[in-house]
């Protein structure tokens, strides 16, 4: 098992935040990882998502199931690779509100099955582009009328 977890303070209520995570045509314009984004925030959905390398050129293309959506708080999703217990991801975002308005991103996954020794490249590609899509969504969040990205 690996688990790759990130954290930004965004200087913007949890509502903001959301709006842009979920506006999923809107990610080809701003995301730098995940590009492409397509389907419903909703439980049960399946989304349709391209993800980018650190380089900009494409990566994987998957399609994770939503497990959990709280609006404004938490959005879930699990993945695979061909089958269950090869490659699996369960990708979370949590949005927590902080003191003086600003909220606090948990972005991160949990990976497990077999092939988790042989993708050591993927997966700090992965936290890369993780690192690269939080500071991305807060300057859309900044550009859409929220302040900057809190120190």
């Amino acid at each position: 098992m690996k688990t790759i977890s990130t954290t930004i303070d965004i200087d913007a209520d949890a509502t903001a935040i959301w709006n842009v995570l979920t506006d999923f045509p809107s990610h080809a314009d701003w995301d730098p990882f995940f590009f492409s984004v397509a389907g419903e925030p909703s439980v049960g959905a399946s989304l349709s998502i391209r993800a980018r390398k650190p380089d900009g050129s494409a990566g994987m293309g998957f399609t994770p199931t939503v497990l959990e959506v709280e609006p404004a708080r938490l959005l879930r999703w699990k993945g695979k690779l061909l089958f269950g217990g090869l490659f699996d991801g369960e990708h979370c975002f949590e949005l927590i509100p902080i003191d003086g308005g600003a909220t606090r991103l948990l972005h991160g996954e949990h990976f497990s099955g077999m092939l988790i020794p042989l993708m050591g490249k993927l997966l700090a590609d992965t936290e890369a582009g993780f690192h690269a899509f939080n500071q991305a969504l807060a300057a859309e969040v900044a550009a859409r009328g929220s302040s900057a990205v809190r120190a």
